[in-house]
Formats: structure tokens, sequence, C-alpha cells
């Protein structure tokens, strides 16, 4: 398991007193990963401290206005890309197959696209692949920690991370196109409730459904995949 992926996969994913206790350890990866320059590891540490040290309900609500609370900073990837609503859900179909052919289980409730999950499972796959999968997703990365900069989210220098582990240069007009959004309020809860019923992701039969930025992103992971050393594939 590549443990950089992994470290990074917890650290975006909801606060718990759990992550807390695990912090030094986590830290510990992080800060000596040779794939990531000193700059990168230094931008890190405000986030690792803050992860161990803030009050654990502080910390839980700063996430859940972040992402929870925006559209624009949801770590639901295919939020995103997204064309009609089927189409989102027939790309998270294939996630999904792909997960199970890879004999990834998520003990989650989140979607399959998720980051958080999608960095998980890319924790067991040969690092080639996985950073195949984090280069094709390399413009919403950017995107994301454009939008955290703006905010003086210290959750801003993880995407970072993650871009520089892709090692590919984002799509600068996609990129473009996602920062155009606009963001909305976290604080209006009326919008943010019309901003989210506007679709509903469905689960189509075709996994091959959606629309051509979801298939690009999957692409490689579309192909077969050969499970990993000791994990039997469903």
């Amino acid at each position: 398991m590549d443990r950089t992926l992994k470290a990074l996969s917890l650290i975006l994913s909801y606060p718990t007193e759990e992550l807390q206790q695990a912090m030094p350890e986590i830290a510990g990866v992080l800060i000596a990963e040779p794939g990531l320059t000193a700059v990168a590891r230094r931008a890190l540490s405000p986030l690792l401290e803050e992860l161990e040290m803030l009050d654990i309900y502080e910390l839980q609500e700063r996430y859940v206005m972040l992402f929870d609370r925006s559209r624009t900073l949801s770590l639901n990837l295919f939020e995103h890309v997204h064309g009609e609503s089927r189409d989102r859900g027939g790309a998270m179909v294939s996630l999904i197959e792909t997960y199970r052919e890879g004999g990834f289980d998520p003990a989650t409730s989140e979607l399959p696209d998720h980051l958080p999950v999608l960095l998980e499972f890319l924790s067991t796959r040969p690092f080639g692949e996985a950073q195949d999968t984090l280069a094709d997703a390399a413009h919403i990365l950017e995107a994301l920690s454009a939008r955290l900069v703006r905010r003086e989210s210290n959750y801003a220098a993880a995407f970072a991370a993650l871009l520089q582990l892709a090692d590919v240069k984002a799509d600068q007009k996609a990129v473009a196109e996602l920062l155009e959004q606009p963001d909305a309020d976290p604080e209006d809860l009326e919008a943010l409730d019309q901003v989210w019923e506007e679709s509903e992701v469905l689960f189509g039969p075709d996994p091959n459904a959606g629309c051509p930025q979801v298939r690009g992103m999957l692409a490689r992971m579309d192909e077969p995949i050969n499970p990993a050393p000791g994990v039997a594939a469903e």
C-alpha cells in the first residue's frame, strides 16, 4: 500500500478523534515523502498541526463549512465534471465496478467518487496507475486548491501535494472553466439547498454512460485490472 496516498486520504476525510490520535504517524509519513518537494512538505505542516491540536468540534465545523456546504469545493469529484444526472450515476457505477475488480470494498457511506475513497483505493494500486488517475483529475485538484487558497484554508496544501504526486501540468482551460463557477455562501442555507436540489444523482445501468470528461478521467481505470497480490477480485 502507498502510505502517502493513504495518509492524504485520511487527512481529507471528516475529522474524528481517531484521526487526531493517528496524526503523529500520518504527519511522519507525509513529511518523509521523497516525491514531495521540501516546500510542499513545509506547506503541509500547518494543516497537520491543526488536525492534531485543534478542538475536534472546531475541526469538524470547518470541514463541513468547506466541503459539505459548497458544491464548488465538493470532494465528490463527479460534481465538477457533471453532465446529465444519469451520466454521473453511470460513471459512478463504472467506478464501483473498478473498485470491485481491484478487490476494494470501501467501508464508508460516502459516494464512490468521494476523493478520500478514491485515494484509499489508489493507495492499493501500483503507483504508476495511481499517478495516471491523479493526472486525469489534475484540473479538478488544481481548481479545488485555488478555491481553498482564496479561503485561506490550510487544506489547500493537501491538493497541492496531490498535484505534485500526479507530476503533470493541469489543463489550464479546464481549470479556468471550473473556477468560473461562482462560490455559494456557506451561511446561506436556503440558497445551498437550491443548488444541491438542481439535479439528483441517479445510478444508471450502463457503466459506460457519462459525459466525455468523466469517461476520460476513468479511461485508465476502466481497463482490466489485475488484483493486487494476495487480494482476490470479486
